[in-house]
């Protein structure tokens, strides 16, 4: 489990600046398209072979419709133009303030407590926006756009996620996500043919590499890795993938891309890990029990 851990937390790291090498050269519904379409394609034919149920009860067809536009849809469009103006590092730490935004919408969907720790960590979060923020503003002297795509896209994921729980489906997991990226995948690859057409060329050898990274490893493996441990490993081993993934993605972005990350980023990815910590990570006394 701890392998299939490391191996996932350095794959959605390294794809920060792998997306990057790939959108300097192919349109973002194209890159996206090709990656959800791969993604469930790979994840029905695994769903298949492991012989779990595909059938979505006929009850559940609307919740996952908004869900599904939510998690892939939104998700993956809003980084997509986001990361084409921020420098990979930047983005991934915006991208994974998501459980920080879930426990705020979890309050009010779900009426969950928010007690001091979950307060505290909503207060470091937001800390680490404020100061990434603060120099997109510093830097481009008008609005953040890039960075206010991809805070966008963190909170689409976030009250996807937050609608999963709040109405659950019978579906296995690895079938649910391919239904999502399916569903979530149509207006992407109908965005492709409308706002791409006519704009696809022949591309490098790096942004076809981060294409094929995509297609296959991370849109394949890395959604099963993650569904794989959130089913069957304790909550903080899951919790501690979302702390080192940002981590990655800045000293990725570093090594690939030759990216230089100011005091606002590592004092952002400071903040953003604590509050993820404080958010994520169960008490002693819930994880004994």
């Amino acid at each position: 489990m701890w392998i299939l851990l490391a191996v996932l937390t350095l794959g959605w790291g390294l794809n920060w600046p792998m997306m990057k090498m790939t959108l300097a050269e192919l349109p973002v519904w194209t890159f996206r398209g090709l990656c959800v379409s791969a993604g469930a394609i790979g994840l029905f034919a695994i769903a298949r072979a492991g012989r779990q149920t595909i059938r979505v009860p006929r009850g559940q067809w609307n919740w996952l419709v908004v869900i599904s536009i939510c998690n892939v849809t939104l998700w993956n469009v809003l980084i997509g133009y986001g990361l084409r103006m921020l420098p990979a590092g930047r983005s991934a730490i915006l991208a994974y303030s998501m459980p920080v935004w879930a426990v705020l919408l979890a309050a009010f969907i779900l009426r969950e407590k928010l007690t001091g720790r979950r307060i505290l960590g909503l207060l470091l979060g937001m800390a680490g926006m404020a100061i990434l923020l603060g120099g997109e503003l510093n830097i481009m002297r008008t609005s953040p756009l890039g960075a206010m795509l991809v805070l966008g896209g963190a909170i689409s994921w976030a009250f996807g996620t937050v609608l999963m729980r709040r109405y659950p489906t019978t579906v296995s997991t690895t079938a649910l996500t391919a239904w999502q990226l399916l569903i979530g995948g149509l207006p992407i690859v109908i965005g492709a043919l409308i706002f791409d057409w006519g704009d696809w060329r022949p591309i490098g050898t790096a942004a076809t590499a981060g294409l094929v990274y995509n297609m296959t490893f991370v849109f394949i493996f890395c959604y099963w890795a993650w569904f794989k441990i959130a089913t069957t490993a304790p909550p903080g081993v899951s919790s501690l993938s979302t702390l080192m993934i940002p981590i990655v993605g800045v000293f990725s972005g570093i090594w690939l891309l030759g990216e230089s990350p100011q005091w606002q980023e590592y004092a952002a990815l400071v903040l953003v890990i604590a509050s993820l910590a404080t958010v994520l990570i169960p008490t002693r006394s819930r994880a004994q029990g």
